[in-house]
């Protein structure tokens, strides 16, 4: 196996936790994990859609989309403005507690990257209220292929970017999908797997597992 040389990071559920909207859903609701469940899975599930319908519309726009699917689905009364405010919980996702310490320690050997389904707007958002700016050399969007993961074409952007072997690379994601798509593409894959999930049965494995990132270095042999 090739010496990593780089690392990239899917965004929302890796490096963000995307349930941190938990705490806006109680706006709406009281079963706001509930909420936050299915807004999740349906905003997945419209990148997938939208991507093979050819019908691409931004991140931004999936999130309100599957927001008011959700908010249907259960039955969730909610004005325009709340329904506002909790889209603006996708501008300020809380990391994961040990993000900030391993992506300073990966930092100082290794360039950094995202690269995310999330437009450009929100992952600057995100990026920059969690003050993990200054780790990252690239954040990358689907928003300039207009497709969605794991279209191939996506996690090019970053050997592209990064000037690097896709084979030098270890793309790190906590998404079952996202794992098989980025080892199907070629890089060195490493399966944040915090909720102990099964594998996707789709003939891909990812080259290791951790249950939180700051496991990297060690199961590596950084």
């Amino acid at each position: 196996m090739p010496e990593v040389r780089a690392f990239v990071f899917d965004a929302y559920g890796t490096l963000f936790d995307v349930h941190s909207v938990v705490t806006a859903c109680r706006g709406v609701t009281s079963d706001p994990e509930a909420l936050s469940r299915e807004w999740r899975a349906k905003q997945l599930e419209y990148t997938w859609l939208r991507a093979l319908m050819g019908r691409y519309e931004d991140f931004w726009e999936v999130t309100r989309a599957a927001l008011q699917f959700a908010l249907k689905r259960l039955k969730i009364a909610a004005s325009q403005e709340q329904v506002n405010r909790l889209l603006s919980a996708y501008l300020s996702l809380q990391p994961f507690p040990e993000v900030p310490a391993t992506l300073k320690t990966l930092h100082s050997r290794f360039p950094l990257a995202i690269l995310s389904n999330g437009s450009p707007r929100m992952l600057q958002a995100a990026v920059q209220s969690s003050g993990l700016e200054p780790y990252l050399q690239h954040v990358l969007s689907v928003d300039t292929l207009k497709t969605y993961k794991p279209n191939p074409t996506v996690y090019d952007l970053a050997p592209r970017a990064l000037g690097l072997a896709k084979e030098t690379i270890a793309f790190v994601s906590s998404n079952s999908f996202d794992v098989v798509g980025a080892k199907a593409f070629g890089f060195q894959v490493v399966w944040c797997n915090r909720t102990q999930a099964p594998l996707d049965e789709l003939g891909f494995a990812p080259d290791f597992t951790v249950s939180h990132l700051d496991e990297i270095p060690q199961a590596l042999g950084l």
